[in-house]
């Protein structure tokens, strides 16, 4: 398979049959971005306002109580902008983001997508954050992207039910000690597999199995786990046929607060993930297993 090298700065719009996934920490609140060009926070409590959010998106971002939340949010939603500005060579505050029909409803509640002036090959998108990493999935079809932290032992315990009946045999047979990462991956194959769908949760999450036999798998569709660090689990979900290339890329901290940010530049991102090679990425041929070569500058 090929190793891939640290991205370029501008990234091309992926090809057909390949899938980009840009993974990054939002920032402690209360913490400066990594930029030392970037505003410094003026309280216990403040996060720098990013560039380019709208006036919806910022009033969303205000609406939550909890600064971690809101730190996650400024920080999903302003990486996802610039990634799509680069992507469509467009800047971020000037695009315009849409839903879909819903699959189920025909309601305008579906899938998100971006308003592509002057034509041009489709990009899609998708977009997930769980308590300490955000993922952002682009590609030329549909593409649905969930990431988690793994949860406590309890909460898998409390959350089991829900699953399909052929993911809580397979649950119940994992070793205790391998529960929480299991439960994580059947979780997120399940997220990106309905945000793919369009449905999200309104189709009850026991409907469909995501478990390891892929026999069992909805036809017609590629879910696959993606590398995460040792804290969290996450999956992507494509129609047709599995990707050819999926490459992983760490975006730095400072990202959304910064402009001139590079992508795939080293950013700090903790001893807790050991082979996440922040900074590098994590290139994944699925028709070779799960093989994962990394590369950094």
């Amino acid at each position: 398979m090929d190793t891939a090298h640290a991205p370029d700065p501008v990234p091309t719009r992926p090809a057909p049959g390949h899938v980009d996934v840009w993974l990054v920490r939002p920032p402690l609140p209360g913490r400066p971005p990594a930029d030392h060009h970037a505003p410094r926070p003026s309280g216990p409590s403040h996060t720098p306002r990013p560039p380019g959010l709208s006036a919806a998106e910022l009033r969303r971002a205000a609406s939550f109580a909890r600064p971690a939340d809101r730190a996650a949010y400024t920080t999903a939603h302003t990486a996802l902008r610039q990634l799509l500005g680069r992507y469509l060579d467009r800047p971020p505050a000037a695009l315009t983001f849409v839903r879909e029909p819903c699959p189920g409803c025909a309601g305008p509640h579906g899938r998100p997508a971006v308003v592509q002036a002057g034509g041009g090959p489709p990009l899609h998108f998708s977009l997930a954050h769980s308590r300490g990493l955000i993922a952002v999935a682009v590609a030329p079809r549909v593409i649905g992207v969930d990431v988690e932290r793994l949860p406590s032992p309890e909460t898998v315990e409390a959350c089991a039910r829900a699953l399909h009946p052929g993911e809580q045999a397979e649950l119940a047979a994992a070793p205790p000690g391998e529960r929480r990462a299991h439960f994580g991956r059947l979780w997120t194959r399940k997220e990106a597999y309905l945000k793919a769908l369009g449905t999200g949760l309104s189709r009850h999450p026991r409907t469909d199995y995501l478990g390891s036999d892929l026999s069992r798998r909805p036809a017609r569709w590629a879910v696959l786990d993606l590398p995460a660090g040792p804290e969290h689990a996450a999956a992507i979900a494509v129609p047709g046929d599995r990707p050819d290339h999926i490459t992983v890329r760490w975006l730095p901290a400072e990202l959304p607060y910064g402009e001139g940010a590079l992508y795939g530049e080293d950013a700090p991102y903790g001893e807790d993930a050991p082979g996440a090679n922040p900074g590098g990425t994590a290139t994944r041929s699925p028709r070779s297993g799960s093989t994962i070569t990394r590369s950094s500058r």
